[in-house]
């Protein structure tokens, strides 16, 4: 089986500028997630796909391959992701499991990595995901605004449900990996079009960087794992 690492790294970041290759803990931001494809020990290729072409020579020298540059028009602020994913299966040779790893997850590991993986190759479905716990409930914690101004409980707990902890327990998607199939992604356009499963990361290793204050809070967690 043919297992291809992927991460989509565009040059037109706007929450943080450059943030794909800016440094974090002495390594550009996409080294980490270069890094953790390779600590798997999962992956026959890691392939970058960025329109930026400094983003691609930062890639190279930190090991991993850029095949092709992403077309413009794929790279802009409201581009679906899943256009760069269609776009990036259909410029390599053919595979059999892809594997995105975006970079704005920087504190994952290898075994985040091959857990999802492993837990994919077991089959029963289409997608694998990654999730942590959620902090907040959206059946107590969350509400809606009508246009009236009005607040109401986001998701309505059952009639025998009066305390958060009898309620489900809920969960925040986090991009720590993406799993599934060149041939899924094709006739697809979205994740959650098929069968999802989901590998439950640590919130310590789950932090999705937007923010300046994301970013910051990230070397932060690094520094103090050292």
């Amino acid at each position: 089986m043919k297992r291809y690492g992927f991460i989509f790294a565009r040059g037109g970041s706007k929450g943080v500028p450059g943030k794909n290759i800016r440094p974090l803990a002495g390594l550009p931001l996409i080294g980490h997630a270069i890094k953790a494809g390779r600590d798997s020990g999962m992956l026959d290729r890691i392939i970058v796909s960025t329109d930026d072409p400094k983003i691609a020579e930062v890639a190279e020298e930190l090991g991993a391959e850029v095949p092709f540059l992403r077309p413009a028009e794929l790279a802009r602020d409201d581009t679906p992701e899943w256009l760069a994913w269609r776009h990036a299966v259909d410029m390599v040779d053919q595979f059999d499991l892809f594997v995105s790893l975006p970079c704005t997850a920087p504190l994952r590991i290898g075994q985040d990595v091959r857990n999802c993986i492993e837990l994919f190759e077991r089959g029963g479905c289409d997608m694998v995901v990654t999730a942590r716990p959620a902090e907040r409930h959206p059946s107590f914690n969350m509400v809606t605004l009508a246009e009236d101004g009005y607040a109401a409980i986001a998701m309505p707990p059952g009639a025998t449900i009066t305390r958060r902890q009898d309620a489900p327990p809920v969960f925040d998607l986090t991009t720590v990996c993406y799993v599934t199939t060149p041939d899924f992604i094709r006739r697809r356009e979205s994740v959650f079009q098929g069968r999802v499963k989901a590998v439950i990361v640590p919130p310590e290793r789950a932090l999705d960087i937007d923010t300046e204050q994301d970013f910051a809070f990230a070397q932060f967690m690094m520094e103090r794992n050292k």
